[in-house]
């Protein structure tokens, strides 16, 4: 299967479930049916050629599977009236201009789940990410998170929830944004594989953000999310070299830096800023936005920045935002005073297997002119990674050092 192909398919899966969910319910065995379209796409496509309406020939097929599915199921339970095989409503089959894709990720973050299986299903069902990928994201063991995401789709089946944009979007607005940053995140930094970078993701990811910031004008979180993905993003080109390797972000070339992206994320943070208490969205797009307006690494304003990520640490106090918040204390006050809070931070069971606490260590005991110390952190940060260009720069890292 050609990369075009996969891509295509990607982008098209959610938009053919949501479609076939809108018709025909059943969240969960349209998940299946959608599955078995994609596989047989793979098959087929490559062979034969893409069709002229490839996101029909997707729904055509899934509802063919889907009717099979649920015939099977009612032979099975002898209950002919438990399953509808028509569209929901004439109404309901005729939304050409609305966008499934949204209305499947605000029917994931259905009230009836909690946080974290909202998040799971969506990025499961929307994004299409593995469940060892959204595991990585959430730094929990893979068979944990499948049995998150199988309870996720149960209770979504019990819930009867109408396939159409609720009318309680504010309420299911965090779990939504949070999926969003967790599309993006695994888009700009992939945490496995052979690519540093999944574009499509974080790609996917802005497109979704900018239809809920339509959706939510004034929203101070969806611009300030907004703003923080179009800031990151803005380096994609300059994060990886011609040969993959990565490049970080003090020796980037700034000239490829996407300045119209910069530009309108530096005008979404100062909106954002405007509409009320700023959250953590907001505070990170303004980190982002003091790097992206540095025209050198060493004009960057670090001391602004180790505060904002104070501020940042007590809106969440989680273990990845004190280690960047660690990072930010060495760029302003010197690596002491971070190896320090890095040291605290290595009691906390998530992070302690997390190959970006012993990165980070690394480069702290190499500021600090600890040669031996940063060789062997960079070498079990570059066991701990499974992301293959991650872990080619560990190593590289390593071989330098001890090059001397």
């Amino acid at each position: 299967m050609t990369a075009a192909i996969e891509g295509l398919l990607r982008e098209l899966a959610p938009q053919a479930l949501g479609a076939v969910v809108r018709r025909f319910g059943h969240f969960d065995t349209a998940e299946d049916a959608v599955q078995e379209a994609l596989i047989a796409a793979t098959t087929q496509w490559p062979r034969e050629g893409v069709p002229d309406n490839p996101r029909a020939w997707l729904i055509a097929v899934a509802a063919r599977r889907l009717t099979d599915l649920l015939r099977a199921e009612q032979a099975r339970q002898r209950r002919e009236n438990t399953w509808t095989l028509s569209p929901t409503s004439p109404a309901a089959d005729n939304l050409d201009d609305a966008d499934d894709t949204l209305i499947l990720l605000f029917m994931c973050c259905h009230p009836s789940l909690p946080p974290e299986q909202q998040i799971a299903l969506t990025l499961r069902s929307v994004a299409g990410l593995t469940t060892q990928e959204i595991a990585r994201a959430f730094l929990v063991p893979e068979p944990t998170m499948g049995q998150r995401i199988t309870r996720a789709k149960q209770r979504v089946k019990s819930s009867g929830v109408p396939f159409r944009l609720p009318a309680d979007r504010e309420s299911r607005l965090a779990a939504v944004l949070r999926v969003l940053y967790l599309i993006f995140t695994e888009g700009y930094a992939s945490t496995a594989g052979p690519h540093a970078i999944r574009a499509e993701l974080s790609t996917e990811a802005i497109r979704l953000t900018r239809i809920v910031h339509r959706l939510l004008p004034r929203s101070g979180d969806v611009a300030g999310l907004l703003a923080l993905m179009l800031l990151t993003d803005a380096r994609r080109a300059a994060r990886v070299g011609k040969d993959g390797a990565l490049i970080p972000l003090e020796s980037q070339d700034r000239s490829l830096w996407h300045q119209d992206m910069i530009q309108e994320g530096v005008a979404l943070v100062a909106s954002a800023m405007s509409m009320g208490p700023s959250g953590p969205y907001q505070i990170q797009a303004a980190i982002a936005a003091l790097h992206d307006e540095s025209p050198t690494a060493a004009d960057t304003d670090w001391p602004q920045i180790e505060a904002l990520y104070g501020v940042l640490l007590e809106m969440t106090p989680n273990p990845m935002t004190a280690l960047n918040h660690a990072v930010a204390v060495a760029m302003a006050r010197g690596p002491a005073p971070a190896l320090a809070l890095v040291a605290a931070l290595a009691e906390d069971k998530h992070l302690s297997t997390h190959h970006r606490l012993h990165a980070v260590r690394a480069h702290l005991l190499e500021m600090s002119g600890d040669v031996p110390g940063a060789l062997a952190a960079y070498r079990q940060a570059a066991q701990l990674t499974r992301s293959l260009p991650e872990q080619r720069y560990l190593n590289t890292k390593a071989a330098a050092l001890a090059q001397g």
